[in-house]
């Protein structure tokens, strides 16, 4: 009997199912990453709009105090950086609006080349 009863890997099935379990791991990653980002949203809207009515009753010099709005500022900053390393830097301005914005510049110029001849 064998010290290590351990079977040799079948090449084209081993790849394969490398393959699918790496894509398995990235895909759950980004998924895991999403939902981190929606909960700390969830909480940020939560906590912010219980410190509004809290400062709103118990304050008495008014509500509009930088005050009032420095917890939700701060706080929306460090969200805004979440927002980003969840989505990344191109979520608003991806290669999508890239090439529509070329095509319109384009367009654009062809319009002005044609009315000057």
């Amino acid at each position: 009997m064998k010290k290590y009863d351990i079977e040799p890997y079948n090449d084209d099935q081993s790849t394969y199912d490398f393959k699918k379990e790496d894509a398995y791991l990235r895909a759950k990653k980004k998924l895991d990453k999403l939902v981190g980002f929606y909960w700390h949203l969830a909480v940020y809207i939560v906590v912010n709009l219980f410190l509004f009515i809290l400062i709103g009753v118990n304050s008495g010099d008014g509500f509009w105090h930088f005050g009032a709005f420095a917890t939700p500022l701060f706080w929306g900053i460090g969200l805004l950086f979440h927002f980003l390393g969840v989505f990344g830097p191109n979520f608003i301005f991806g290669k999508s609006w890239e090439e529509k914005k070329l095509k319109e510049y384009m367009d654009k110029d062809k319009e002005e080349y044609k009315r000057f001849q």
